[in-house]
């Protein structure tokens, strides 16, 4: 089996690419600097040149404040990039996996979203995402598209590695309290992409580590696995950390559809941030 991977030296494509080359698949993984999924033609004539039987699509504009700003750049990628690998996917039957987010929803739900929850996102980030999403399904026959959520790995930015370094020269942090949602590690993310592939289960799902939290909850989590236990760290509203884009209060993932289809959950996000912590303390 042939899979092209877009954002390959990303955070989850690094990740994915990996997993995917230990299984034995023949692995074609692109960083943007390879493959810019924002020029049809190189994309129309990537795929033409390897003709996969799968394509995992990493590839985002991720810079959420940013985009605020860089209105045109988000959708530019997040919209005519997936448009772009959609019109290729179905060209050659390959089947697209399609990585979107929980900034699709608007925050205000009391109950965990499902993959059927109405869509109303508040950022241009969610909104490019959405479009994307909108793309896959009017251009591809063969999708799946995984919605995602706080995200965080061994190898790019994020939030855990954030914290640790802060620890490096600070004892004492402020995080916000009231913002709640799903951790997710990308090694986990990737394993359920590799088991999704093998099916022929279309359709949109969620995917984060099981559980929820807030960022707050979630910081001190990260410092007692790390054993900082002198780190203190303080719960502060969101009206305290003001930010150009805005973040859904609530975003917890309900994974409907990993139940519907019979298959195997991802492990609760403590067992994975543990383990992540012993996978980033352990030398290249």
């Amino acid at each position: 089996m042939k899979i092209l991977v877009t954002g390959g030296t990303g955070q989850l494509g690094t990740d994915v690419t990996r997993l995917l080359t230990e299984k034995g698949y023949e692995v074609h993984s692109y960083a943007r600097e390879q493959l810019d999924i924002v020029n049809q033609e190189q994309v129309k004539q990537t795929v033409e040149y390897i003709q996969p039987d799968v394509i995992i699509h990493t590839a985002a504009y991720t810079k959420v404040d940013l985009a605020e700003q860089e209105v045109k750049h988000a959708y530019q990628v997040n919209a005519l990039g997936a448009r772009n690998l959609a019109v290729e996917a179905e060209k050659y039957q390959a089947k697209l996996i399609h990585i979107s987010t929980d900034y699709v929803f608007d925050g205000q739900a009391s109950v965990p979203y499902t993959e059927f929850s109405e869509i109303n996102p508040q950022s241009v980030y969610g909104k490019s995402k959405w479009a994307g999403e909108q793309f896959v399904r009017q251009l591809c026959s063969r999708f799946f598209i995984v919605r995602t959520s706080w995200v965080y790995g061994k190898y790019g930015h994020n939030f855990v590695k954030t914290m640790l370094r802060l620890a490096e020269t600070r004892n004492e942090i402020n995080v916000v309290h009231d913002q709640v949602g799903c951790p997710t590690y990308t090694v986990d993310l990737a394993k359920f992409l590799m088991r999704l592939l093998e099916t022929e289960a279309y359709g949109t799902y969620h995917a984060s580590n099981t559980g929820s939290c807030s960022w707050y909850e979630f910081a001190c989590a990260i410092f007692a696995a790390a054993g900082l236990t002198n780190m203190k760290v303080n719960p502060i509203p969101t009206s305290e950390y003001p930010l150009p884009a805005p973040r859904p209060a609530y975003s917890v993932l309900d994974h409907m559809m990993i139940r519907l289809q019979g298959m195997e959950d991802l492990r609760p996000w403590q067992e994975a941030l543990q383990e992540f912590m012993r996978e980033f303390a352990r030398p290249e």
